[in-house]
């Protein structure tokens, strides 16, 4: 379980985030999302550790990391532009974080993150050779090498489109069921927030607009804000998001 308690963030006279409280159960999937700006790429920053809150608490299964360094956390990230060493070829950097790692891990583990992810047939591909799906896969596995607490993934999406994008949305969702693992996603875009997730947060401005379930957003937005950010963003897409909940609130 990972809690935030009243964490605010501040930088100078600008205040960023202000008192987010937060709980996701283990193996959930949460997007944060919202506009540009709007705090949710710091606020991921401080659940890894790489930036610290101002003020408030991250507890992880009742424990409180909120000083603890990030390499220490045993959190790890999926940068939106894949982060990928170019030098080297896909099976080097999918095993690549290995080398630092103190429990080893076997070939054939190494070799079942690599079967799930369908990346046998690329192996050997220099990162220029590979797809922008496949470079996304190569990334998420290298992730999964180092058997991270949370996977938090930032506009994962972002790069991709078309038959790619739904393909990488199901492989997130399948790791998140098939390991158990908590998976935290930055997103600026509403459907695929909706589409992806257990549960949403809808960041305004430092503050949470609101927090639940797609179908909880969806059919009861909680003000204005999420009536122009989701709603009307979704217009024309509406009718296939309710689809996915099997009924309509037209």
């Amino acid at each position: 379980m990972l809690e935030l308690k009243d964490i605010s963030k501040s930088y100078k006279d600008k205040n960023v985030l202000h008192d987010i409280n937060l709980s996701i159960a283990p193996g959930e999937i949460v997007s944060l999302l919202g506009p540009s700006g709007c705090g949710k790429t710091t606020l991921l920053n401080i659940i890894l550790g790489l930036t610290d809150q101002t003020a408030g608490q991250l507890l992880y299964n009742g424990q409180d990391i909120s000083n603890q360094p990030m390499q220490e956390r045993g959190f790890n990230i999926v940068f939106q532009d894949f982060a990928l060493f170019p030098h080297l070829n896909a099976y080097d950097n999918i095993v690549y974080g290995l080398r630092n790692k103190k429990e080893k891990m076997s070939k054939d583990e190494v070799q079942e993150y690599i079967e799930f992810l369908e990346l046998t047939p690329h192996l050997h591909k220099k990162i220029h050779e590979l797809s922008g799906g496949q470079k996304q896969r190569v990334s998420i596995a290298r992730t999964l090498m180092m058997q991270p607490k949370i996977l938090l993934l930032d506009e994962p999406l972002s790069a991709l489109d078309g038959v790619i994008k739904e393909s990488i949305k199901e492989r997130i969702k399948s790791i998140a069921r098939q390991f158990n693992l908590t998976t935290i996603i930055v997103t600026h875009d509403p459907e695929e927030a909706l589409t992806l997730s257990d549960k949403v947060l809808i960041i305004n401005e430092g503050t949470i607009s609101q927090y639940g379930t797609p179908h909880e957003i969806l059919k009861s937005p909680k003000n204005q804000f999420i009536e122009d950010f989701i709603l009307r963003q979704l217009d024309i897409k509406r009718h296939n998001i309710y689809q996915l909940f099997g009924e309509s609130y037209a």
